[in-house]
């Protein structure tokens, strides 16, 4: 048997468990209340705090010139933002693809949507010299489009289709490819290891506002596309058989929710590096918290993103202070435990 057939988070019905709607509204406005604390907690801590007063000047009645408005405005406010916006793509994106694969150590990596950004990164400075985020965001989207779309192509070649297995090695093989070019242009070119090293480690700092502006449009018909498909999802994680039983168009559900999350994961990761484990840690979560049912998963899944990554570049800025240390590398030491418990707690046949 396969892994992904003992995965019991994304293979029984989800409809089977149902949460009371007075916890799905506690818990709203817990996740709520918990996010308004860290974005407010983003904008006044780091290597000059900011007090609580002028925070609100700083918001109301900006001053040129003023240190702290500047320091505001033109660094902790966008950078929040971007923080806010990464979480809720990779958050939701690793839902849908936990989703549609049915296995619950699926996240925005397995199709090869990062791994595709990144070769398109790297390409774009290495042969084309360019080493302006809001420039190469352009090539990490198209790239994370094209890795999806091979990877779906090789995935559904033979009878069966593109089963979950399939598209899960497809994912494999083309990470492990795009990886090797990736070092050998590294290796051979010292501007693109330096210009693509700032990127790749899933920092925060310095994006700005311009390239969240570019790419709002895709992030939010990304958002739509995956909130519409929880019955999809629900119907998938009873069986291909199941879902097609019922009335569901394997191919096209497969089609609108990996656009989905080519739109979400592509464009989280244009605008921070290739982020890793948030896509993998939130679905379990909201899981854990809410049950098996994936029209509740996917919309609290877009909350508890933003506040596992904003919690993160938080975390990053004070535990070395006055350096810090990138949201990426935060979330990877979060991450890897909570990997090794995944694994223990499902204890998936062949891994």
């Amino acid at each position: 048997m396969t892994a992904v057939q003992h995965a019991p988070a994304a293979a029984r019905p989800a409809a089977s468990t149902s949460v009371r709607p007075h916890r799905v509204w506690l818990l709203l406005l817990a996740c709520l209340a918990v996010l308004a604390g860290l974005s407010l907690a983003s904008l006044v801590l780091g290597n000059r705090d900011l007090a609580i007063g002028e925070l609100f000047t700083a918001l109301t009645d900006r001053q040129a010139g003023d240190v702290e408005h500047d320091i505001l405005w033109d660094q902790r406010l966008p950078r929040t933002l971007v923080a806010l916006a990464v979480g809720a793509a990779l958050g939701l994106a690793g839902a849908v693809m936990q989703g549609i694969t049915r296995n619950p150590l699926a996240d925005p990596g397995l199709l090869g949507v990062n791994a595709g950004a990144a070769i398109a990164v790297t390409g774009a400075i290495t042969v084309l010299g360019i080493t302006s985020p809001l420039r190469y965001i352009w090539f990490a989207l198209a790239g994370a489009a094209l890795a999806a779309a091979l990877v779906y192509g090789v995935g559904a070649l033979g009878r069966e289709g593109a089963t979950p297995v399939k598209l899960a090695l497809a994912g494999t093989a083309v990470t492990a490819g795009a990886t090797s070019f990736i070092t050998l242009m590294l290796l051979t070119d010292r501007t693109t290891l330096d210009a693509y090293r700032r990127w790749a480690v899933g920092s925060l700092a310095g994006r700005g506002t311009d390239p969240l502006v570019d790419l709002a449009p895709f992030l939010v018909l990304g958002v739509v596309l995956a909130l519409l498909t929880g019955r999809t999802l629900n119907l998938l994680a009873m069986g291909d058989d199941v879902a097609r039983g019922l009335g569901q168009n394997l191919p096209l559900a497969r089609a609108a929710t990996g656009t989905a999350v080519v739109l979400l994961a592509g464009g989280a990761t244009a605008l921070a590096g290739p982020i890793v484990f948030v896509g993998l840690v939130v679905p379990h979560l909201a899981r854990a918290l809410l049950g098996l049912d994936y029209r509740l998963i996917l919309p609290f899944s877009l909350l508890l993103g933003p506040v596992l990554i904003v919690a993160a570049d938080v975390i990053g800025r004070l535990v070395v202070r006055p350096g810090e240390l990138e949201a990426g590398i935060v979330v990877a030491v979060v991450g890897a435990p909570v990997l090794v418990a995944i694994v223990r707690r499902v204890k998936l046949a062949g891994l």
